[in-house]
């Protein structure tokens, strides 16, 4: 029986301690128990690539070893961006693609993001992964032929796909920041050969982020773009996570475009060619998509927080579109259906380059007082029983509809409230959103009466 580190594989990915929880001999197993699972759906070769992360490379190799053993084939295309290694799954016809990445975690963290025949990992499918580890249940190569080794460069191909796809409609100026994550090797090259010009910051691929941590969705991580917006006369600013499946966009007055605001203006262009369109968003989105998406001809679809769980819902539903307030975008309209970064910048260029000033759309878009993401920390085991709980007596005043796919979301007439349970660390995400100051204190009130109940000897965090 072999022994790994059980809280290592996550709800929708796999994700540790380097050295730690998640060692070379680790990503081995996981590798062979990835190699078995194609092996089960009829795959016979998994495209691999890790991001700027120091341990990527050492991992990789790790991992290549680790599915070969099983007898299938592996093409390592390198250090790339996440989707790259999805596009390189279509593009090299494997079916199949591994990516070795920490995403936004800190620089001492490594994971694994996988796609199996098609199929995005997530919840039992990953827990499979472990039971499959601790039962040595892995499948072994015929006649003692291992799978086959060889390396590929898809970056050419992934850049001509996607400048063959989003067109500008006038150059433009703009700034770039991908924080010494990976996209930095492509993302310039890539607006560049869109006709952009671009002043790019921190593009320099460092698995120790010197700058600033490569996660858009925080504020304090979009200062330098802010700033150079400030200095210069780029038009707009674009920035990128660690591993290039999430996207900032910041105006020229220095104004975050969060991600459900994002998905409004791309809602509203594929709309405009696939009228009656389903457009799925999580449960931490702004109510505003409701009303938008239905405006726009199309078909408004709440669902579960989770860019796994979205990819795998929006193959079942067919939906031109998805997206998640984390940041992860999803075009199946002219792309593949996974969460990509680089291209939704070169989406969003297309939209606003048809205005003489990219802000006026963006601007434009509706928009609602709101708190960032608060977290409530608690002991593990804790918050998914204290959310089931509150969903089952909790009374809401004032509440028009409660939502209970993901946590508890409760609707009211001015704004919404959410109380949903982290599937990746023991907290309780919680978020509000109002037509204005009053109405948000309120529902936060409302909220801070009945989590307090529920839990009196932790304090809030707000």
């Amino acid at each position: 029986m072999s022994t790994v580190a059980k809280e290592i594989f996550k709800a929708y990915d796999i994700r540790g301690i380097v050295g730690k929880s998640l060692t070379e001999q680790t990503v081995e197993l996981i590798g062979k128990a990835l190699g078995t699972e194609a092996k089960k759906r009829g795959g016979t070769t998994i495209t691999i690539g890790y991001d700027g992360r120091l341990s990527g490379p050492a991992f990789a190799k790790a991992l290549a070893r680790g599915i070969q053993s099983t007898g299938i084939n592996v093409i390592d295309i390198g250090m790339v961006a996440t989707p790259m290694v999805y596009f390189a799954a279509f593009h090299l016809n494997t079916g199949s693609g591994v990516m070795i990445t920490g995403s936004h975690n800190p620089p001492d963290y490594n994971g694994i993001k996988s796609v199996i025949q098609g199929d995005t990992l997530a919840l039992d499918a990953i827990q499979s992964l472990l039971r499959c580890i601790e039962a040595d249940a892995f499948a072994t190569a015929e006649n003692g032929k291992t799978g086959t080794y060889s390396t590929a460069d898809v970056a050419e191909a992934y850049i001509a796909r996607i400048v063959g796809d989003a067109k500008i409609k006038r150059p433009m100026k703009i700034v770039v920041d991908c924080g010494n994550g990976a996209p930095g090797a492509y993302a310039p090259k890539l607006f560049r050969a869109m006709g952009c010009e671009v002043i790019d910051l921190f593009c320099e691929v460092d698995g120790n982020f010197p700058n600033h941590h490569p996660d858009p969705a925080q504020p304090k991580n979009l200062q330098d773009v802010i700033r150079t917006l400030k200095e210069t006369d780029a038009e707009l600013g674009l920035a990128f996570d660690g591993d290039g499946d999430r996207l900032g966009v910041v105006t020229k007055d220095g104004e975050i475009i969060f991600p459900d605001r994002q998905l409004m203006l791309f809602a509203g262009d594929v709309l405009s060619r696939v009228p009656g369109g389903e457009v799925i968003f999580d449960v931490k989105s702004s109510r505003h998509l409701f009303k938008w998406v239905r405006d726009h001809g199309g078909r408004p679809s709440m669902y579960k927080t989770g860019h796994s769980l979205l990819k795998l819902r929006m193959k079942e539903t067919g939906a031109p579109l998805a997206g998640e307030m984390s940041g992860h975008i999803f075009f199946k309209e002219r792309w593949y259906g996974f969460d990509d970064a680089l291209y939704c910048g070169a989406r969003l260029l297309e939209i606003v380059s048809a205005h003489a000033d990219g802000n006026v759309p963006l601007k434009a878009l509706p928009n609602a007082i709101s708190t960032p993401e608060l977290n409530w920390q608690l002991k593990e085991g804790e918050p998914h029983a204290l959310v089931d709980k509150i969903r089952d007596t909790a009374t809401f005043e004032g509440a028009t509809e409660v939502i209970t796919i993901d946590g508890v979301r409760v609707e009211y007439p001015d704004g919404f409230g959410l109380a949903r349970a982290s599937n990746t660390t023991p907290v309780i995400v919680i978020r509000f959103e109002a037509d204005t100051e009053a109405g948000l204190e309120r529902i936060k009130a409302d909220f801070r009466r009945v989590l307090t109940a529920a839990k009196p000897d932790v304090p809030l965090p707000y």
